[in-house]
């Protein structure tokens, strides 16, 4: 077994076990919905159901989504978006600032939810190597999203190095999907 397996296996062992404990469940239940009911209208008008405010719900990390067999890529329906990155980059380009942008203020409205950021990379590179870069991207995403605001003790970061891709082909069109910081929300902390 090569080195950086081993290195990978001991640092998913923490994330594992608190899956396995019950830790990946979400931390709140579907938001309700209600009726609101105009008492002028005929009783044959139609109710008007309104939504209740947004809450923040769990996402699965690359980790959980690996070991489901569903896919590592973050979903279209995600409130959160990827910070993408350059080939052996953890600068952050415009279009990454715009992205943790988006983000900032999407946390901004769920003052009660916490993310883990993600570091991963593509394929091209030693995986210590790699596992570095992927440190070093989500530390960059973390420190931007603090600058706009948003406390340090509602974010984490690990790095995933070219462990967990979301696209397999061996193209560049592939691997620049695969140089990212992702987030993913967390459960919310027990209060005592």
């Amino acid at each position: 077994m090569f080195a950086g397996h081993k290195s990978f296996i001991l640092a998913s062992l923490p994330m594992a076990l608190a899956y396995l404990m019950g830790c990946g469940a979400p931390a709140y239940p579907p938001p309700p919905k209600w009726t609101v009911e105009n008492p002028n209208a005929p009783a044959s008008a139609p109710k008007r159901v309104a939504q209740a405010p947004a809450r923040a719900t769990t996402s699965a990390s690359s980790l959980d989504s690996l070991q489901s067999g569903r896919s590592t890529a973050t979903p279209a329906s995600s409130p959160l978006k990827d910070a993408f990155f350059g080939f052996d980059r953890y600068e952050l380009s415009d279009a990454a600032r715009a992205a943790l942008k988006a983000n900032a203020e999407w946390l901004k409205a769920n003052p009660s939810a916490r993310v883990q950021i993600e570091g991963h990379c593509d394929e091209r590179g030693a995986e210590d190597y790699n596992m570095a870069l992927g440190a070093k991207r989500a530390q960059a995403a973390m420190d931007f999203i603090a600058t706009l605001g948003i406390p340090k003790d509602r974010l984490s970061t690990v790095s995933y190095g070219e462990e967990i891709p979301s696209c397999k082909e061996h193209v560049e069109s592939c691997w620049e999907k695969n140089r990212r910081a992702r987030f993913v929300i967390m459960p919310a902390r027990p209060t005592s």
